[in-house]
């Protein structure tokens, strides 16, 4: 491990995790045809993760705080008119599905679709499906507006991006999308949905690396260095992303995606 590899890592992991491209993917990207291999160092991933982890934590610490009392507060008094307190069992819900299909399927999903070429046909295939809801859904309804449904299909969805190459947030912005979200109430919606499951993931990966015996020596400064560079990396994209689909689409997203899967397939049968 080296600093480029750990700064490169870390801003790959901040962008990836967030925009609708798919984290897993472009890291299986990095170790097939670069060499970047995060699997082989435990503490390494682990801190990449909880950097991500941190940088949603960061950005929507009064969400979280306003969605946990509010939670409480349902349980002693429900007030169903109360956006928050309806958000926060929403949000409960539609982790469950994610919960279930990655602590019981979670190897058996690595070990069938971690490949290039799996990879290649998710990004292609949920980049085509990420256009289609872009421009033929609705768009009408706002984070306050979410229902039951809402969450029980987003959190669904939500369970399909343990798949390399689909992304949790491409999956569930497009779950959003085909119940009229708008598009930054989908992603603000699909960010928040994820915060569970991600530091779920990132507490699973903590007591692996414990296991582990910790962080090895001498690996502390290059650890360090992605963590920064993800958690910046991370923070900075939650805020823009946001901030670029109040006034566009994201069709580039998918047109990257797109690109993407069939440039790799054709580098892998044509060329």
């Amino acid at each position: 491990m080296d600093i480029i590899f750990s700064v490169i890592s870390g801003i790959v992991q901040g962008l990836t995790e967030f925009l609708p491209i798919s984290s897993s993917g472009h890291l299986v990207l990095l170790h097939d045809f670069f060499g970047f291999n995060l699997s082989d160092d435990i503490a390494f991933d682990v801190m990449l993760h909880v950097a991500t982890m941190c940088s949603l934590l960061l950005f929507f610490w009064q969400d979280v705080l306003k969605l946990i009392k509010s939670f409480f507060q349902s349980i002693v008094a429900r007030d169903s008119t109360d956006p928050y307190q309806r958000l926060s069992w929403y949000l409960v819900i539609g982790t469950i599905p994610a919960v279930i299909v990655g602590f019981f399927f979670e190897q058996q999903i690595e070990d069938l679709f971690r490949s290039i070429t799996m990879v290649a046909i998710m990004l292609t295939v949920f980049g085509v499906l990420l256009y289609v809801a872009d421009v033929y859904s609705a768009k009408l309804r706002s984070l306050n507006d979410v229902k039951l449904q809402d969450g029980i299909i987003v959190g669904l969805a939500q369970a399909v991006a343990l798949i390399p190459g689909v992304s949790r947030s491409g999956i569930t912005i497009i779950a959003g999308l085909s119940q009229k979200l708008k598009r930054a109430d989908a992603a603000r919606f699909s960010f928040l949905l994820s915060m569970p499951v991600v530091f779920g993931a990132g507490s699973k990966k903590i007591v692996d690396l414990v296991s582990a015996g910790g962080v090895p020596s001498g690996e502390g400064v290059m650890i360090s260095l992605g963590f920064i560079s993800a958690l910046i990396t991370g923070y900075f994209c939650i805020k823009y992303f946001l901030l670029f689909l109040q006034n566009h689409s994201l069709r580039v997203f998918a047109y990257y995606r797109i690109a993407l899967g069939l440039g790799i397939l054709f580098f892998l049968y044509v060329l």
